[in-house]
């Protein structure tokens, strides 16, 4: 059985903040609502985009609009690409799992299309088993039925899996899933969210960890490196 490495994508893999911003307070301007600067959106994001807006209008003092939903939808979905980029590192880092053997799939609260888009114009999309969005299951992300779905499609078993992201949303699902959870430090949730788990400060750090929490399985023949550590000099 390969081992396998879950992502979420906002906030861990790609940095889509000043995509949802623009997207966001230009649906907010219209409405003549004060526009949401980057700090205050960024503790918005995890959920999927209907949270997002609900979040975004709440801390304008309004209820939710399915109306403006729609609307918000339709004009990010239109800008998906613009300045949202990999985060440091992550090119490199996918490229260093993949050449020791890792099978990678992502699973993440956007809609489904939304993140197969912004892979494939970054240029990630092939280096995934699976991409999961919100509305790819019954369930979404803290339900542990989202990385068992997914992990299912990359063809992985939980016990042989990691799974990182910036949110308590994805350590929760990991959690439930009888995945190992790894935090992201370097994205939009709050450290404390990381419960306890693992964390990293930049995902350059991730294949040395990922390695530590499971070693490749010998080759036919040879002995665990345990074994082979195990013997006298």
């Amino acid at each position: 059985m390969p081992r396998t490495i879950l992502f979420d994508l906002d906030g861990t893999l790609v940095d889509s903040l000043p995509d949802l911003a623009t997207s966001l307070n230009r649906v907010l301007a219209d409405e003549g609502l004060a526009p949401l600067t980057m700090p205050e959106l960024a503790p918005l994001v995890g959920d999927g985009l209907g949270p997002l807006v609900a979040r975004a209008l709440a801390a304008r003092g309004r209820g939710p609009d399915r109306a403006l939903l729609t609307r918000f939808r339709r004009d990010y979905f239109n800008a998906l690409v613009v300045a949202t980029r990999p985060f440091p590192g992550v090119p490199e880092t996918l490229a260093a799992l993949a050449q020791a053997g890792w099978r990678m799939a992502v699973c993440t609260n956007k809609p489904e299309q939304a993140a197969r888009r912004i892979l494939a114009a970054l240029g990630l999309a092939a280096r995934f088993a699976a991409i999961t969005g919100g509305d790819t299951f019954a369930v979404r992300k803290p339900d542990p039925g989202h990385p068992l779905g997914t992990l299912a499609a990359a063809g992985g078993d939980p016990a042989r899996a990691i799974m990182i992201g910036d949110h308590a949303n994805d350590i929760m699902a990991a959690r439930g899933a009888g995945i190992v959870p790894v935090f992201a430090l370097w994205g939009y949730g709050r450290a404390e969210m990381a419960d306890g788990a693992l964390a990293l400060k930049a995902i350059s750090g991730l294949p040395a960890l990922a390695e530590d929490l499971l070693p490749a399985a010998p080759a036919p023949g040879q002995r665990a490196p345990q074994e082979a550590r195990a013997d006298p000099p």
